[in-house]
């Protein structure tokens, strides 16, 4: 009997693009709109033709048709700022591969986990479990302190080479990064773009209730740590278990070029460009000699792009006279540095990070004595590498598209929270959590769904007696779990686009996690409404 073979990523995409155009005929388009009531602002639902002409002018929604192929388009513009950000990153870390620095540092980084290994201790826990370990909780608590998303894309391909040369798939390797920071975002503690706006539209001091978030955030990371070393465990004793093992031949031929020696050199040009970046470093340093970190309510202004610099010059020496193998990684780990300063400092976003990936793919080219030519010729060799991510992220767009154009976001909005009337509070706070939940899938992004959802929930829930901050809470799990499955999310289908990760294999390994997280969910929500939580 001929097995049936799963249809292509873009396939499947496509299919709920026709799937959303045929709901465009069957739900009627509406809109929810702006009032003033007593002096305050509600949100009220109109169908299409009850709009006010005020708002009526502007809504032009109707059945689609034709425009599931124009969503292809209009999803390639929406996305553009993640489907650029891809091929910068994708261009950028090609050129810094040729280097072969990241082969050196995992050879080396192997060869360190292999002396730890001699201690009693650590050979009973495991290296590799310590390292995923460590990875996870780094990657979670930057997703719960600044939302860390889009960035994760970049980490992807520094992690899934070092999982598979631990023996792992390139499914761990994104868990390590993509699906921690997730978990980190779902339970987040002082996340600005989900928490700090819900809360401030919701009319709550921000960033109040942190302990009991605190607690969430530690529950899920843990049960996401013990699910990933798990599945770690049983790929490593048989690596053909994975669902990945075919597709990650080219993960593995990647590893395999690591096996060979390399020559241990540094080009006088490695020095110029050394010299270079130190000069600018230091001019910046000047500039901006303080920098204020902005961690939900807190502030602290520290000196730290004069450390940074500081840390750069001396790593840079020390480097540049062994290798410039570990010269390249040293211009990776400040481009690490000085990203997490820059988001949380300076309130960096996608195009500014691109920007410093691109410097340190140049960079790293031309330290390995590169001429532009080459660089550039390797940089449009990267991008053709990952064109198909950037692909799949603009047509997973048209699924919004097409559901924006039809005017049913607000319409299915409207209709689930009509739900809500005549329950008790636990079930209208879980019932909260749902709507959350299914609204998620057609808007990924936390803030929009913010502006859309919370105007209507926070209000609700005072007439019901649960306290705003309740309904916070099931704002953020709702916003977060399904983002690391909704084909809908950009970001998801960048992550599993530069992982080589097919979207139907990943929801073959996902969805069971992803269910435990949403019952988790909805145990962590009844004490927001049954016991007096400082900040609730």
């Amino acid at each position: 009997m001929k097995k049936r073979k799963v249809p292509h990523t873009f396939v499947i995409v496509f299919f709920i693009i026709v799937v959303a155009a045929v709901l465009t005929w069957i739900i009627p388009p509406g809109k929810y709109v702006e009032e003033q009531t007593d002096g305050e602002t509600v949100m009220t639902f109109y169908y299409q033709d009850q709009l006010p002409d005020a708002y009526a002018a502007e809504f032009h929604a109707e059945p689609q048709t034709w425009q599931v192929f124009s969503a292809f388009y209009k999803g390639f513009v929406k996305q553009g700022n993640i489907i650029v950000f891809i091929l910068i990153i994708g261009g950028a870390f090609w050129i810094m591969n040729k280097s072969r620095a990241i082969d050196m540092g995992i050879l080396s980084f192997l060869k360190f986990t292999k002396r730890l290994e001699r201690s009693p201790l650590i050979r009973k826990i495991g290296v590799n479990n310590i390292v995923i370990i460590l990875v996870m909780l780094l990657f979670s608590l930057f997703g719960s302190v600044f939302g860390m998303s889009e960035e994760t894309i970049a980490f992807a391909l520094i992690i899934i080479p070092l999982a598979i040369s631990m023996g792992y798939d390139s499914i761990v390797g994104l868990c390590m990064v993509y699906v921690a920071a997730h978990i980190g975002f779902s339970g987040a503690m002082l996340n600005p773009f989900t928490i700090g706006i819900a809360q401030g539209i919701a009319g709550i001091p921000l960033f109040t209730g942190i302990g009991y978030r605190a607690v969430c955030w530690a529950i899920l990371t843990v049960v996401g740590i013990v699910f990933v070393l798990l599945y770690a465990r049983k790929v490593k004793k048989n690596p053909q278990s994975s669902i990945m093992y075919e597709d990650d031949a080219y993960w593995r031929k990647s590893a395999a070029t690591q096996e060979a020696e390399m020559e241990h050199y540094t080009p006088r040009k490695a020095w110029w460009v050394f010299l270079f970046l130190m000069i600018v470093l230091i001019v910046f340093s000047v500039l901006y000699p303080m920098t204020t970190l902005k961690i939900g309510n807190a502030e602290r202004t520290l000196p730290l792009l004069p450390v940074g610099t500081a840390l750069f010059v001396l790593l840079g020496i020390v480097t540049l006279r062994k290798t410039v193998h570990y010269f390249v990684l040293t211009l990776l780990f400040a481009t690490v540095y000085f990203l997490i300063v820059g988001v949380l400092g300076y309130e960096w976003y996608v195009m500014e990070i691109a920007s410093l990936f691109l410097v340190l793919g140049i960079a790293s080219g031309l330290a390995v004595d590169k001429s532009a030519s080459d660089i550039a010729k390797l940089f449009l060799e990267g991008m053709g590498d990952i064109l198909s991510a950037a692909v799949i992220v603009g047509l997973a767009g048209g699924i919004v598209i097409i559901l924006q154009d039809g005017g049913i976001i607000d319409t299915i909005l409207y209709g689930l929270s009509k739900s809500m009337s005549d329950m008790g509070k636990i079930a209208s706070a879980e019932i909260m959590y749902g709507i959350q939940t299914l609204i998620n899938i057609v808007i990924p992004s936390g803030s929009a769904k913010a502006a859309i959802t919370m105007p209507i929930m926070a209000p609700f829930s005072d007439l019901i007696g649960i306290s705003r901050q309740a309904t916070v809470v099931a704002f953020q799990f709702g916003d977060g779990f399904t983002n690391m499955i909704t084909p809908t999310s950009g970001v998801l289908m960048a992550a599993l686009g530069v992982a080589r990760i097919p979207w139907d294999k990943w929801v073959r390994f996902i969805w069971k996690f992803i269910l435990v997280l949403v019952v988790i969910g909805a145990l962590l929500l009844i004490p927001t409404v049954t016991m007096d939580l400082a900040g609730f």
